[in-house]
């Protein structure tokens, strides 16, 4: 019975090329050989010429070089610039973020060529872009105002601590909830898979520093942080510490209330406040505790029946004080960029 090649896998055809031209040219019969494999009997001729003829390299499979591509490489390279560093509405669509669908009607509009959904997603690939959850940015932020921190005043900070033996942390607040949206899971097709949980809602605030060097302070509470509430944290945060410390913090009112900076000045300098660029989060590694907290929290492994929030948040923040590398992690994000000894 005849074999279709066709039907064989391009490695198995590849191994039954190369022992067929080997066996006749270590004196078998062409005709026994291919007959021993049952294909047809011309096709190994065919094998030889192309083993005299080209080598061996000739018998071994090659990928299908497949359909011609539709966009030139300068043209690939013009979506790349396109899409890099900006979104859909400056190019005139009512929409910030980048889809496949989007792509496509770009480079129809440009080029005049209408690609498939698949296609897109190929090209999209093979230029390094890859789907990504954005951040937010605020219109009302300043990049000069962040450019001059970066540069000038963080720098003249470090510089300052240095000289008095100070400590620099950076301090921040956030709330979380116990029906926060879960995080993603496996299940099939269809399916949507269904997560036991607490129905009782709750709510608690946390306050929390960290320093460059590991060192990390935190305190949970209920309510709206006001003034007054402030205050305490401070006095509490202070009462552990042996040196200087410089309080890098964003413009929350309660952080620059009139009894907040006349505490200020009566520490006579051992605590300084310095407040970042408005709109300006990233800069601020206390929020990498957040995400972490959140990430790694309630969103990943929700509350179990009558179990506390308040109690699960602490011995995540206390899991966080626990790991010094961790901590020093969040200041190595590349939306920080802040320059560490």
């Amino acid at each position: 019975m005849k074999i279709d090649g066709r039907t064989l896998s391009h490695d198995t055809l590849e191994t039954i090329r190369l022992m067929a031209v080997r066996r006749v040219e270590e004196g078998e019969k062409p005709g026994d050989v291919i007959k021993s494999y049952g294909f047809c009997r011309t096709v190994i001729y065919r094998w030889l010429r192309k083993s005299r003829e080209e080598g061996k390299e000739a018998l071994q499979s090659r990928k299908a070089p497949g359909p011609e591509p539709q966009l030139t490489v300068k043209q690939k390279e013009k979506v790349r610039i396109w899409i890099n560093g900006k979104d859909p509405r400056q190019h005139g669509f009512d929409f910030g973020l980048w889809t496949r669908k989007t792509v496509a009607h770009l480079i129809e509009k440009k080029f005049g060529l209408r690609l498939g959904l698949t296609t897109v997603g190929r090209l999209l690939a093979e230029l390094g872009i890859t789907p990504q959850k954005p951040l937010r940015r605020a219109y009302e932020r300043d990049p000069e105002a962040i450019a001059h921190w970066l540069k000038v005043e963080y720098p003249k900070l470090r510089r300052r601590a240095k000289a008095r033996g100070a400590d620099i942390f950076f301090l921040d607040e956030a709330g979380i909830r116990s029906d926060s949206p879960l995080g993603r899971t496996w299940a099939p097709r269809g399916q949507t898979p269904v997560v036991q949980t607490s129905g009782q809602r709750q709510a608690v605030n946390a306050i929390s520093a960290v320093n460059a060097g590991g060192g990390f302070w935190y305190r949970t509470f209920t309510g709206s942080l006001n003034a007054s509430r402030f205050l305490g944290f401070l006095k509490d945060f202070l009462r552990a510490r042996r040196h200087p410390v410089f309080l890098v913090l964003d413009r929350h009112p309660s952080h620059r209330a009139k009894i907040v900076s006349q505490f200020i000045d009566e520490m006579k300098g051992r605590i300084e406040l310095h407040f970042l660029p408005g709109y300006a989060p990233d800069l601020n590694p206390d929020e990498f505790v957040w995400n972490h907290l959140r990430a790694e929290g309630v969103t990943k492994k929700p509350l179990q029946k009558n179990e506390s929030l308040r109690e699960r948040v602490e011995a995540d923040l206390a899991r966080i004080k626990s790991l010094p590398r961790l901590v020093r992690s969040f200041f190595q994000a590349p939306t920080v960029a802040y320059a560490m000894d």
